[in-house]
């Protein structure tokens, strides 16, 4: 609980033992090891406020009667119950979970985007794994799951799924990197696995002759998505650009007589 772990109790244990002489017996809480190799039992209880969550006993007689497992069980019950008292004093329930824990996600997806988060060759999948550190198994039932050695680590290959996941939205802002330039544009990655491409007409309202000069590859850009050719996007850089608002002209009148003019002022 102190580093985070989610738990659904406490749990404590403790060791009985027992010493039998005929019919007379004493059960003892809490053994010692020469209380463990000198008596006939050495019985570990374990248990929240609850019940028993685990037994295991050594016994070096023959066996055991009701009485006797009735009075081990009692006193260790009153015996849990102390130690998780002393335990709840210091720490009732779970810290947050540290950032340094590791973290696991589980989730499901389409069977049609399997083939999307794995990439040709397996190129998307390597690539996210490496860039987070994160360990993604993908089954064929299209279960993911998502594992960080913390919680960045698996946030950040969530993230990548996400977008993978998403479909890119008419007219959505998206912020993307130039990925390859062309003559007639540069295609920019919008989303993990998706290039959009931005045409040379669509990077600025004045004529661009040599698309070299105004973009570089890697360079971060926002782009609207301007629609769908044939299924790929078209990207506008241009799109974003502030319409400047017309100057309004006042509108001409005549001249106002002398006498008005000092009415006014």
């Amino acid at each position: 609980m102190d580093a985070g772990v989610p738990i659904s109790s406490p749990v404590a244990g403790i060791a009985m033992g027992l010493i039998k002489e005929g019919d007379d017996f004493a059960v003892l809480t809490d053994i010692l090891g020469d209380e463990d190799h000198l008596g006939d039992m050495d019985f570990k209880v374990a248990g929240t406020e609850n019940g028993i969550t685990a037994l295991q006993m050594d016994i070096k007689i023959q066996g055991i009667d009701e009485a006797i497992m009735e009075a081990a069980l009692t006193k260790a019950k009153v015996a849990i119950t102390h130690i998780l008292g002393i335990m709840n004093d210091a720490i009732s329930k779970p810290k947050e979970l540290s950032e340094n824990a590791p973290a696991m996600k589980t989730f499901m997806v389409n069977k049609d985007k399997i083939k999307e988060i794995i990439g040709k060759g397996g190129a998307v999948i390597k690539g996210m794994q490496e860039k987070t550190g994160a360990t993604v198994d993908v089954s064929d039932d299209g279960t993911v799951s998502v594992f960080g050695q913390n919680q960045t680590s698996m946030q950040e290959c969530l993230a990548i799924i996400e977008g993978i996941l998403e479909e890119p939205e008419l007219n959505k802002v998206y912020k993307g990197t130039v990925v390859k330039i062309v003559d007639f544009g540069a295609f920019v990655n919008i989303l993990p696995g998706k290039d959009g491409l931005l045409h040379i007409s669509e990077i600025s309202a004045e004529r661009t002759e040599d698309v070299n000069a105004v973009l570089s590859e890697g360079q971060e850009l926002d782009v609207k998505l301007i629609g769908f050719d044939r299924g790929k996007m078209k990207l506008s850089l241009k799109a974003l650009a502030k319409t400047e608002e017309p100057e309004v002209k006042a509108e001409e009148t005549e001249e106002a007589p002398q006498e008005d003019k000092e009415e006014q002022e």
